[in-house]
């Protein structure tokens, strides 16, 4: 169980939810959507999230149809059930509903998930973090404290001032290991 300390209206308020494992666990989410290749991703498996966060799991979802129907059968009676289409990059096919204690959001792609820029983001926050180590986790969690998204908290971090820190991001999830450091280096981590 993790406890979350919030402020609001000056009154200190201790809220509990499970860890994002137990509530994937509860409500058989990896079990479910096995035939779309689940990944869970986003900012609960790295350790840097919030009371306000959510789990993100991207899935290979080939022909949308199924994906669509598969997600509306398991989930559609849950609180704050949505499904909806971008008509953006890949199209890929987004649910989002609250059980257990969470808010989850689906993604699902015509692309193998390694090849999503989700997970490529994932990837490449997940080696920064273990390169970077408890200084750089600490920087970017200060950022995503006082109100940052993810992306943006790790090219502040970095020193990257990017018009788009999610497309610099998905570019650096090519970079070497050794790469990465010495980027973390030269900004003090």
């Amino acid at each position: 169980m993790r406890v979350a300390i919030i402020l609001r209206s000056s009154n200190l308020i201790c809220m509990t939810r499970p860890r994002f494992t137990d509530a994937l666990s509860r409500i058989k989410l990896l079990e479910i959507l096995a035939p779309f290749d689940p990944h869970v991703a986003g900012t609960p498996p790295l350790g840097i999230d919030l009371p306000t966060s959510d789990i993100d799991v991207l899935c290979y979802a080939p022909d949308p149809h199924v994906f669509t129907r598969a997600v509306w059968d398991a989930y559609s009676t849950c609180d704050e059930f949505s499904v909806r289409q971008w008509t953006g990059r890949e199209n890929p096919i987004i649910a989002s509903f609250a059980a257990a204690d969470w808010t989850f959001e689906l993604f699902g792609q015509a692309l193998p998930v390694p090849e999503q820029h989700g997970w490529k983001h994932f990837q490449v926050e997940h080696r920064l973090l273990r390169i970077g180590g408890s200084r750089f986790r600490a920087a970017v969690m200060q950022l995503r404290a006082d109100g940052m998204k993810t992306e943006p908290a790790f090219a502040a971090s970095l020193g990257i001032e990017a018009s788009n820190p999610y497309e610099t991001l998905f570019d650096m999830a090519g970079w070497s290991d050794e790469a990465l450091a010495a980027l973390l280096r030269e900004h003090g981590f």
